[in-house]
């Protein structure tokens, strides 16, 4: 394995405590702070800032640092609007052309996990498997423009979802429409594919939203 650079591990440990809302919406830092506390230099951390800001988690603004944006009701409705069309168009067409048996496998084993951590009671462990789930079915597509840009809007949701996954409904329903989507692939029938997948984000979606309209969440 290539080592990492310094700007990519600096990139990923921001990354990883914005996603996992360690560093909440509003959170301020210098660089300077932000470069002690990952114990790097400041040109490392300034790249990982940019890579981040390009990719609308943080605001990088001159001589005041970094602040990590929050997600408002409307952008998740803007960014569930682009996943359900991409996403969907994807399972289709993956549908049509067919998968080889070990991608089908794959598939079939991000619902396994999801499955597992039903089971097991483990929302997070649910919540990373379902992310999988959707990044592999793209990857699988092969257009890398559409990979890029759905997970880059992916992780612009994944905080908002995380903070609201113990209020929501237990997501069985979830899990059964993943699995209908993996057997409509399996069987090459791409307007199921289309269909299934298109209404299970639009669910998603409808619950999310109306979740945080009922708790009065303009912004996360």
């Amino acid at each position: 394995m290539a080592k990492q650079s310094s700007s990519e591990i600096a990139y990923s440990k921001l990354k990883a405590q914005i996603l996992q809302n360690e560093l909440a919406a509003g959170y301020q830092a210098t660089e300077e702070e932000i470069a002690r506390q990952l114990g790097m230099s400041r040109t490392p951390t300034r790249e990982a800032l940019m890579r981040l800001q390009n990719e609308g988690l943080v605001e990088v603004r001159p001589r005041h640092g970094m602040r990590v944006l929050p997600v408002s009701v409307d952008d998740m409705r803007e960014i569930y609007d682009i996943l359900t069309s991409l996403e969907s168009m994807a399972a289709g067409q993956i549908a049509q052309k067919g998968l080889a048996d070990a991608e089908l496998k794959e598939l079939s084993s991000a619902v396994a996990d999801m499955d597992a951590a039903l089971k097991a009671d483990d929302l997070v462990a649910w919540a990373e498997a379902d992310k999988d789930f959707h990044s592999l079915l793209v990857s699988l597509h092969g257009n890398v423009r559409m990979q890029t840009l759905v997970n880059n809007f992916m992780d612009q949701s994944h905080r908002c979802r995380m903070l609201t996954l113990k209020l929501r409904p237990r997501p069985d329903r979830s899990n059964a429409d993943h699995a209908a989507v993996l057997e409509a692939i399996r069987r090459r029938d791409p307007d199921a594919a289309r269909r299934i997948h298109r209404q299970h984000r639009e669910k998603s979606a409808a619950m999310l939203i109306d979740l945080l309209e009922d708790l009065g969440l303009k912004q996360l």
